[in-house]
């Protein structure tokens, strides 16, 4: 039977319309596979690759904190090829023996780290003599990259020097303002007491007995005597002014009155803020901002002892100071432990920066005269630090010890363009051609679904204005300059989503229906 079947159904007239539905099954069947294979690799190439979590360790581009900055050609330096690069290599130079000497590789959460210790291993094994072979020395182990505060166009500077005082090794009528030095009941946390090197911010203390700890003294408390009788004197100097002054610029030159001379250097503070004593001169309008000096800020002085005592006490914070051995002909010493140089090295904020960077500074600045316009295109090496010094362009530019050195210093209160030179190995720009790309954004209908929106509490805060009419004038002034830039918004937190609603699909809900109206009709 099934013979005969077989044989009926496979006729001439017959096979004639089965043989073309034969052959595209057998092409349908020997294809499959490559055609499932071009469906996934269409699918692979429209879904973006998975990134897993944690995300892979990466060398993310140079980064300082509070800052913006724009990578520059050496063409677009303005005054670099003016300069005579040379002076600063050898000032270079002399910042590369302590890097070398640094033995703790660990690393100390700047963004240079330990980057110069390739450009100062060139550095010193070659002594440079002519001033093209050192700008091409700086151009070629450096980018140069223009650096600003958040929200600035430009830094900002202002110069120091060392004075030279008149003093005595022994206390009389003429000289009767100590010097200190360093107390023994000063105490850092995380620093042994004897350390040769104290932060310059941050709390300090004092400490009564063995355990408690309370705020060391104030300037107003060291001068009425709070420390007086401990043998801490060092000299003795006419007035309190020229202390004050001293304490200013981190060190001085005492002449004393026996003919020969010592030199001073900062060595820790009380913990207590700087205060600029020429700030409060300019608030209370007795000296006109544009006519501020450091020698206007002395004739006051002179001119009205009984005011400069209340002005100078406003000052809380205090300096205290060691003595060094060193000669009339050698310079100061800065916070890196080297002779600083005169006209090239100058003091910038330790917490952002390190010792032995150098930085360009550009622009005009008054050095002739306070109302002269000096080009000053000059590149400088950070060697030195200070309390007042805070920011990513904020220098102190070191002119060097005497009056003439000080009549320049204490006119500079301007504005400049600030390019530092970062090392190769930590170029931005290259460092940016290696960063990953952000995770896909969600699509339009997920972001309406779950829109991020800031809670009730913080978008009534963002909404109140940023100086309250009611608000007291004294927590104005309690805010610092160093914070962020102003009208900078910080960051609030955004809640996470709610979870999705449970929604029940179109086919649960017509079998619902169905099924009510089935029990109905029964």
């Amino acid at each position: 039977m099934v013979r005969e079947i077989w044989k009926r159904g496979f006729t001439a007239h017959r096979l004639k319309y089965w043989t073309p539905a034969l052959a595209l099954s057998v092409a349908a069947v020997a294809l499959a596979p490559y055609a499932a294979e071009a469906v996934r690799s269409r699918h692979r190439a429209a879904t973006p690759p998975v990134r897993h979590l944690p995300y892979p360790q990466l060398d993310w581009p140079l980064e300082i904190s509070n800052s913006q900055y724009l990578p520059l050609a050496w063409n677009d330096v303005p005054g670099w090829n003016d300069d005579d690069q040379l002076a600063a290599y050898r000032t270079f130079r002399a910042s590369c023996k302590p890097i070398a000497a640094k033995t703790d590789a660990a690393p100390d959460g700047k963004p240079l780290g330990d980057s110069l210790r390739d450009p100062c291993r060139d550095a010193r094994a070659t002594d440079l003599a002519d001033n093209a072979a050192a700008r091409a020395f700086f151009e070629r182990h450096f980018e140069p990259l223009k650096i600003s505060k958040l929200g600035d166009a430009d830094g900002f500077v202002t110069g120091y020097y060392e004075p030279v005082i008149e003093g005595s090794r022994t206390q009389n009528e003429v000289y009767n303002v100590p010097v200190y030095r360093r107390p023994s009941n000063l105490f850092v946390r995380g620093f042994k007491q004897d350390a040769t090197s104290l932060p310059n911010k941050g709390p300090v203390y004092r400490k009564i007995g063995r355990r408690k700890l309370v705020p060391y003294y104030d300037r107003a408390e060291i001068e009425d005597g709070a420390i007086e009788g401990r043998g801490l004197e060092i000299a003795w100097l006419r007035n309190q002014t020229d202390l004050l002054f001293a304490q200013i610029q981190g060190s001085a030159r005492i002449s004393l009155d026996d003919g020969s001379t010592i030199r001073i250097n900062y060595d820790a503070y009380n913990g207590l803020p700087y205060t600029p004593v020429g700030r409060i001169l300019i608030e209370r309008g007795i000296i006109p901002r544009e006519q501020m000096s450091m020698q206007r800020i002395r004739d006051w002085m002179e001119q009205n002892p009984e005011g400069a005592n209340d002005l100078r006490r406003m000052n809380r914070s205090y300096i205290f100071f060691r003595e060094v051995q060193l000669s009339e002909k050698d310079e100061a010493v800065g916070a890196q432990g080297i002779p600083l140089t005169p006209g090239r090295s100058i003091a910038v904020d330790k917490s952002l920066h390190v010792y032995g960077t150098p930085f360009f500074i550009t622009g005009e600045l008054p050095i002739e005269s306070e109302k002269s316009k000096t080009a000053f295109h000059r590149l400088m090496i950070a060697q030195d630090t200070g309390s007042a010094i805070v920011g990513p362009a904020r220098a102190d530019l070191y002119f060097g010890a005497g009056q003439d050195a000080g009549k320049v210093s204490g006119r500079l209160k301007h504005s400049i363009q600030f390019v530092m030179l970062v090392p190769k190995s930590l170029d931005p720009v290259a460092r940016g051609r290696k960063m990953p790309l952000p995770d896909a954004r969600p699509s339009e209908k997920i972001a309406k679904l779950f829109p991020q929106v800031l809670p009730k509490e913080a978008a009534k805060a963002a909404a109140s204005p940023v100086n309250d009419a009611k608000a007291p004038a004294s927590a104005a002034s309690a805010i610092p300059t160093t914070t962020v830039a102003q009208n900078v918004v910080a960051p609030q937190p955004v809640p996470l989503p709610e979870a999705r609603p449970r929604i029940e699909s179109d086919r649960n809900i017509r079998r619902l229906r169905y099924g009510r109206r089935h029990r109905n009709r029964r």
